[in-house]
């Protein structure tokens, strides 16, 4: 759920726009009063929504449906038409069919990584992973470049992340929920919820304790990031947990029932709704995980009970509600898992197993113009037409929404200059 901005919200070259303005009778407070209005809205989403859907999603049974391949390559599931004419989806994601035009829907994805945890690190960054060293997170590149209030937790994961702070630290690291939302229960998260007879006048004075203690230590070089982070963890817990703000902003109950009733009462659906909420309050960052993707055996049956109908109820949701809400426009969303599955069925054990060579990824949000399908497969769905695209080239794309500048240089503690997004370029058709 980033531009450079000033402290009262104008982006640098929007004062360039606003030089010229005066020529043609509009006053500075006047442009500034359209940009509060939503007149002359930010190209730039200014905070981001990352799902991960772990375990690698088949593109063949869900956003890339082969009904005319061979039956050792179909599967069991028909394609269903969208509210964009042209393009179909599967039978079981009938409400994200109904807000295709929210969404672009990238075919043909493609690299060569096909274990779990190295392909998790390659979606999660964009950068193919290296042994020597531990790319940052797009969270953790997003928060540095974009602080946010300091009241509010600048990244925060439902439950967790596969995203690491890499090379730049634990203090870009994210705060976990540990847990997700169930729908009509309180929802506590350690560190931002007090705990029943805990008041802020208790966490106050434990600080001053802490404060106390810490000046034993003041004769310690503080030259580790380890060391830097976590003082910076202790300052921003201190004005989260005392913060109404955070604690607001946790609390899901809050939302009105017309708007949560869609997001359903799965894990996931309370997650995306958890989410919308985080990035309406100010947090900068949000990722939300959904496992179970790994459909070795029984893939249909997987699919079709357990995984599907909560994607499909909870991610329509977040689209349709960032879009109620008006922030659709400021709020970058990227859905992937680590790779997709093999097109030729396992028959042995009715499922489909690792293949990175052909993948499918959803984004929306910011400028990104909905209602697309960029990319193809081919005629079985096993490698991607002409050229297709890298996780880089849409790490580069992510990026560009947020107006982070991919190709900056970050230095590690060594001194290395290391670029944001080592090789990918951005997929203009995204924005056209």
């Amino acid at each position: 759920m980033a531009v450079s901005k000033t402290c009262d919200g104008v982006k640098r070259r929007d004062f360039i726009k606003i030089g010229a303005l005066g020529f043609t009778g509009l006053t500075l407070s006047s442009y500034l009063r359209m940009v509060e209005a939503g007149d002359a809205k930010p190209k730039n989403a200014k905070s981001a929504i990352f799902i991960e859907l772990s375990g690698g999603p088949s593109h063949m049974d869900t956003f890339d449906l082969k009904p005319e391949s061979p039956s050792e390559f179909r599967g069991e599931f028909k394609p269903v038409k969208t509210n964009v004419s042209g393009i179909e989806i599967c039978e079981h994601l009938p409400k994200l069919a109904g807000c295709m035009d929210k969404f672009v829907l990238l075919r043909g994805v493609s690299h060569s990584v096909a274990a779990h945890a190295l392909g998790r690190s390659y979606v999660n960054t964009g950068n193919r992973p290296l042994p020597s060293l531990e790319y940052p997170g797009y969270g953790a590149v997003f928060t540095k470049e974009n602080p946010g209030p300091e009241n509010l937790p600048p990244y925060v994961s439902i439950p967790n992340s596969t995203q690491t702070p890499g090379f730049l630290g634990v203090k870009y690291a994210p705060l976990n929920t540990g847990a997700t939302p169930r729908s009509g229960q309180p929802f506590n998260v350690r560190g931002i919820s007090l705990r029943s007879g805990l008041t802020v006048e208790n966490i106050e004075r434990r600080e001053t304790l802490l404060r106390e203690i810490d000046q034993t230590f003041n004769s310690l070089e503080k030259n580790s990031q380890l060391i830097e982070g976590l003082d910076r963890f202790s300052q921003q817990a201190q004005s989260i947990i005392t913060s109404k703000r955070a604690r607001d902003a946790f609390d899901i109950s809050k939302e009105s029932p017309a708007f949560s009733k869609p997001f359903g009462e799965s894990s996931f659906g309370q997650s995306c709704l958890l989410a919308s909420r985080l990035v309406e309050s100010g947090v900068r960052f949000v990722t939300v995980s959904m496992g179970g993707w790994d459909t070795h055996n029984k893939n249909w049956e997987n699919l079709e009970n357990r995984l599907l109908p909560p994607l499909d109820e909870g991610l329509s949701a977040l689209f349709n509600g960032l879009a109620e809400k008006g922030l659709l426009e400021s709020t970058a969303v990227y859905v992937t898992g680590e790779f997709g599955r093999t097109p030729k069925i396992n028959t042995q054990r009715g499922g489909r197993d690792h293949y990175p060579r052909c993948m499918f990824m959803l984004m929306a949000g910011g400028q990104v113009k909905g209602g697309q399908v960029i990319g193809k497969s081919n005629a079985n769905g096993t490698e991607p037409i002409d050229d297709g695209y890298s996780p880089d080239d849409v790490a580069a794309s992510f990026y560009h929404n947020l107006g982070v500048d991919f190709t900056k240089e970050y230095h590690t503690n060594s001194g290395r200059p290391i670029t944001i997004v080592r090789e990918g370029s951005v997929i203009n058709k995204l924005f056209a």
